[in-house]
């Protein structure tokens, strides 16, 4: 199942119609929102260089450098530029989505601007670190662009939530629901008023159901005078330690110290601090994958406008009941036997070469001595794909469960959430039955006493 892409490309032209003139350099800040995301939804593998075209026109048309005004022949240079990227990679984007909406888009943008097609282009600009004492390095920042300190004004400490993606690929939600899903594609982890998370998924082996996360992209949107907004990428074998423009942090604005990349290791793990929604994200590429974890307020959370649309929210909804595969049967079933013998029954098809049971079993045990769900997940991936990163994915992700989560005591889950038909797309927590059928008979008995 793939999720809906229609809405996607409605409003993507809705929101280029909407870009006339008078509305400003500030209304291109829709349009990256829906090609970042677009772009997101190709294969890891794709050959389709819109992403580059998309990151050298927000380069040049962004920042200190850019036009005084979009209706400047540089802005009109900038988009023939921009033209003439798309048309050199068409051949290898049929079918991009992503490709299609900006090609729709630089057309809407010429004509509302009276740019001619003919004419000069401008070259990309590089982005360079900003001199000491450039905004991008200012300490100062307002307070508005430090969530702790404005919500002490107001309120007591607030509430932090987790939700962390792993594996093949596992998913832990903010409510600690733990599952496993197939999701193969791209799917949105989060979407509220202030980022969107979205990961895409591919076979780990060909004809295998076992899916590992390759592409990862997230968009902090325009915040007040805290930060521009930003577009962090990452695929396989390529984790930056900046955004798409080359940015480490927030941009021009004078609180843009408030979202900051941090390289822990070198390709290997990166820490991104959002101080002005109080979230931290982390990214690793373990083996040939993505692991994604997040800490975040329950108030950013749930700040979310159409809370009905919000049915594919991974994080916050869990994944839909026909993409969950049941990993504790699984595990049940293949103790004792080995995989192999159990390969027609499972959930997903083992691997051509994958680790006997009893292999997996101990390379888990070596960096997961507690038998919780992310030991039990180790398990499964090394029986279902037969890559001994799996283990090192599982231990990160409870690694960073450890630093992130705010209840220490729910550190270990041994328990898999399993979803009721209903349950899972409202995103509620299962209702113990006991106390769920006394309910249902106080409110049937509620006439007779009143």
């Amino acid at each position: 199942m793939q999720p809906p892409r229609e809405r996607l490309v409605v409003t993507g032209r809705a929101g280029w119609m909407g870009m006339g003139r008078g509305a400003g350099r500030s209304a291109l800040g829709f349009w990256p929102t829906l090609a970042f995301l677009l772009c997101s939804f190709p294969a890891a593998t794709s050959p389709c260089k819109i992403l580059k075209c998309n990151s050298e026109f927000w380069s040049a048309t962004s920042g200190s450098h850019a036009p005084a005004s979009d209706d400047t022949p540089e802005f009109c240079a900038a988009l023939r530029s921009y033209a003439l990227c798309t048309r050199r990679t068409a051949r290898t984007c049929r079918g991009d989505l992503a490709y299609h909406s900006a090609v729709h888009g630089i057309e809407d943008l010429m004509s509302q601007h009276n740019c001619s097609k003919d004419g000069p282009t401008s070259q990309p600009r590089l982005h360079t670190l900003p001199p000491a004492g450039d905004s991008q390095e200012r300490s100062d920042s307002p307070e508005i662009c430090h969530y702790e300190k404005s919500f002490h004004k107001h309120s007591a400490t607030p509430n932090y939530t987790h939700c962390g993606l792993f594996g093949d690929p596992h998913l832990r939600t903010f409510t600690d629901r733990f599952q496993t899903c197939k999701v193969q594609g791209a799917w949105p982890l989060i979407d509220n008023n202030y980022l969107n998370v979205q990961v895409t998924n591919t076979p780990v082996l060909p004809g295998s159901a076992a899916t590992a996360t390759s592409k990862l992209t997230i968009i902090f949107k325009n915040f007040q005078e805290c930060v521009d907004q930003k577009v962090y990428q990452a695929e396989m074998d390529e984790l930056p330690a900046a955004f798409v423009d080359g940015s480490k942090n927030g941009g021009d604005k004078h609180g843009a110290n408030s979202l900051k990349i941090t390289e822990k290791v070198s390709g290997q793990h990166v820490e991104i601090q959002a101080k002005y929604i109080g979230t931290t994200i982390v990214v690793r590429q373990v083996g040939r994958y993505l692991t994604f974890a997040v800490r975040m307020p329950e108030e950013v959370v749930n700040a979310v406008e159409d809370w009905d649309s919000q049915g594919l929210y991974l994080c916050l909804r869990g994944c839909p009941l026909n993409q969950q595969i049941d990993f504790q049967a699984f595990h049940t079933n293949t103790e004792g036997t080995g995989a192999r013998r159990l390969a027609a029954a499972s959930p997903a098809p083992t691997a051509p070469e994958t680790f006997p049971y009893e292999t997996a079993v101990a390379k888990c045990k070596e960096k997961l001595p507690v038998e919780d769900l992310y030991y039990q997940a180790c398990v499964f991936d090394l029986l279902t794909t037969g890559d001994v990163n799996f283990t090192l994915a599982a231990y990160y992700a409870l690694e960073d469960v450890k630093m992130l989560h705010s209840n220490k005591d729910k550190l270990h889950l041994y328990e898999r959430t399993r979803d009721l038909p209903g349950r899972a797309a409202a995103g509620l927590p299962l209702a113990p039955q006991p106390l769920l059928g006394a309910l249902i008979l106080l409110l049937a008995l509620l006439p007779v006493f009143c």
